[in-house]
């Protein structure tokens, strides 16, 4: 079965999904990399302008270490770093020979030719900040499944590990589900859930529950191949977006961060 994969490369999934290309990449047909800072989405000034709205100054250090700190250090050369784990995706896939493109808009028409011709089987969906519409998701012959940093159905939203934070007591897991056009609400394929740890972060419980997420994948991967995967629909709870200010400053005084010093050292390996 051969995948075609849409992820964001960022901090909180880049290291699991470079390990989950790296580790097998005869399977991945096609890689479509979406660009956070994309002019279809408003650019990097009107995305930051939401977000401040939205979250307040509070939101600026998950957004700096989570997307532009790893572009930055992408910059400065990569000799004698491993393939699949330090060094950018796109250098990846063209080292490992697989197709990769920077793509705006994944409902495009131009873009879901590309994903039929493919020849992939199946889209995968790995931190990625697109919604993928009804036409896309059918545009290979298996549709779609997503790796959704949160225990669903209570964490639907971009920013899972923010509100799993939040909320009393802690509650952190990974889901896969199947893609549906409306966000993290399909079907369930499987589910674990992951200890907390004192003083992580929400950037840090991203990274820790995408890996976390790798062996679940490959078992899903493999049932879904098989014929053996069973699906569990899922209640649509409400969406969880983007923290509000009182959220975030609700989160520090329950002594937590949304990224911190920490994640620093992890943005600046990342190489985006």
């Amino acid at each position: 079965m051969r995948i075609a994969l849409l992820t964001l490369e960022a901090l909180a999934a880049a290291r699991s999904v470079r390990r989950f290309v790296a580790a097998d990449p005869g399977r991945i047909a096609l890689v479509g990399l979406s660009d956070p800072f994309r002019r279809e989405a408003g650019g990097a000034l009107g995305q930051t302008w939401r977000r401040l709205r939205h979250s307040g100054p509070g939101i600026l250090p998950y957004l700096f270490l989570n997307f532009s700190l790893p572009r930055l250090a992408g910059l400065l050369p990569s000799f004698g770093r491993r393939i699949g784990v330090e060094v950018p995706l796109a250098t990846t896939c063209r080292a490992l020979g697989i197709p990769v493109e920077t793509v705006g808009d994944m409902n495009a028409p131009a873009f879901r030719e590309r994903l039929a011709g493919s020849g992939a089987d199946l889209l995968l969906t790995f931190h990625v900040d697109q919604i993928l519409s009804e036409g896309t998701i059918a545009a290979v012959p298996r549709g779609g499944i997503n790796v959704h940093a949160g225990l669903l159905p209570e964490h639907r939203g971009p920013v899972p590990t923010i509100h799993a934070l939040l909320d009393a007591p802690v509650r952190l897991g990974v889901s896969i589900h199947r893609l549906v056009p409306r966000i993290d609400a399909g079907a369930l394929l499987a589910q674990l859930t992951v200890p907390d740890r004192p003083g992580l972060t929400a950037l840090g419980a991203a990274d820790l529950l995408h890996e976390a997420a790798l062996p679940l994948l490959d078992t899903v991967l493999a049932d879904l191949e098989g014929g053996r995967q069973r699906d569990t629909p899922l209640p649509t709870l409400p969406y969880r977006g983007f923290p509000t200010a009182a959220e975030l400053r609700r989160l520090g005084r329950n002594g937590r961060r949304a990224a911190g010093w920490g994640d620093v050292a992890a943005a600046l390996r990342c190489r985006a």
